[in-house]
């Protein structure tokens, strides 16, 4: 007499309440992500439009119904603005063409040629990237004053290049890094120097870092306070942040909340054009570092 073996009927997985759970939840936890970075800035654009009875308004009117654009008039009417964006401007775009004219020679160096004391030097370009520069204020204003470098836009220009160099060639270095060597090699056996190398090979197939790269310089040096603050005291050199920071209202009680909001809003557009602009090579720097080619 044969035994016929029994067999336990085993439960499907519910695998699409699950996935359907997480189609719901993911999109819902993005906008809050999205909403939760983005509340402040929307906060300062819809209070540069609202009107001053809004704006000091209890309880508190999150969304305006009455618009205007009279914040924005009196900043460029009471005050030099154009002149300070032109401030910022220069400024910064000074210190990142030199940051990068300086740090691309100096990456590809430390990445392909290793120079003597390469390892020493990358040491201390490491060490250099972890001091905060409020550390470094103190030096940088005996050595301004020393150069009699007050009220000149040097004063902005060399610390910001100094400030952003570091972190210029570590960020370069990795990129470098990554290239394949055989192109260089073979650019070699055609005659190609160091300089050519690295001026019609390297440099047009690593854009996208130096787009990447650039941009985060170029953000630090138009939103940096402290030095600006301290190195540029005469009004017509002020940069934006600064200009921002001093603004006053029509007493010495009143804190012009609209046009402080209208100066935010004029000294962040810049930065999302600019981001908005090279959104595709600034995602194919970020990419192209952690994919060995």
């Amino acid at each position: 007499m044969s035994v016929v073996p029994q067999t336990v009927p085993t439960t499907p997985k519910r695998t699409g309440g699950t996935n359907s759970l997480k189609k719901i939840l993911l999109p819902i936890a993005i906008s809050l992500v999205v909403l939760f970075s983005l509340a402040p800035a929307l906060w300062q654009l819809l209070t540069s439009f609202k009107v001053n009875e809004d704006i000091a308004a209890v309880p508190t009117v999150y969304f305006p119904t009455r618009f205007t654009f009279n914040h924005y008039i009196e900043l460029f009417t009471r005050r030099p603005f154009w002149r300070y964006i032109f401030n910022s401007a220069l400024v910064s775009i000074i210190s990142t063409a030199v940051s990068l004219a300086i740090g691309a020679p100096a990456a590809y160096a430390l990445a392909r040629l290793r120079p003597w004391g390469g390892q020493v030097i990358l040491a201390a370009v490491l060490i250099v990237t972890l001091f905060p520069g409020i550390l470094l204020f103190l030096g940088l204003l005996e050595i301004i004053q020393a150069l009699r470098l007050g009220n000149n836009y040097l004063a902005l220009i060399i610390p910001y290049t100094a400030i952003n160099l570091p972190l210029t060639i570590l960020v370069l270095r990795s990129f470098f890094q990554q290239l394949p060597k055989d192109l260089e090699d073979s650019a070699r056996v055609d005659g190609y120097n160091t300089f050519q190398l690295l001026w019609q090979i390297v440099l047009p197939m690593t854009l996208p870092a130096l787009v990447t790269t650039g941009i985060l310089t170029f953000i630090f040096a138009w939103n940096e306070f402290i030095f600006a603050l301290t190195f540029m005291t005469r009004e017509e050199l002020k940069t934006i942040p600064v200009a921002a920071a001093q603004l006053g209202g029509a007493s010495v009680y009143e804190i012009p909340y609209g046009p402080i909001a209208a100066a935010t809003v004029v000294g962040t557009v810049p930065l999302v054009l600019l981001v908005l602009f090279f959104q595709r090579r600034i995602v194919q720097g970020l990419t192209a570092g952690a994919v060995k080619g």
